[in-house]
């Protein structure tokens, strides 16, 4: 029997479709008799669909340089060396593209 806190370790999984059929079947059978489950599955479901659907915008460079300087003093070593803010910020957006 899967109880609200094994959905919510679970819900990732079986967003993705990643799950063992049998505790598939067992977390559906839990969100029709859980309205609050099905509520945090739903609206789960549904931001990730709005999100799949935006695309990612560059930072305007003021901010995007405000914003790698900030991180370089917060997280010290963390960029390659001879990188410059500018081209670790353009390697990150290359990443997310």
């Amino acid at each position: 029997m899967v109880t609200c806190k094994k959905f919510l370790e679970e819900l990732n999984n079986f967003l993705d479709s990643s799950i063992d059929p049998s505790l598939k079947a067992e977390i559906e059978h839990h969100l029709d008799k859980c309205p609050n489950c099905f509520v945090i599955c739903d609206t789960t479901k549904k931001t990730i669909e709005v999100y799949k659907g935006m695309h990612a915008k560059a930072l305007p460079e003021g901010i995007r340089s405000r914003l790698m300087s900030f991180l370089e003093r917060k997280c010290p070593g963390g960029r390659k060396a001879g990188t410059s803010t500018t081209a670790a910020a353009g390697e990150a957006d290359q990443a997310r593209s």
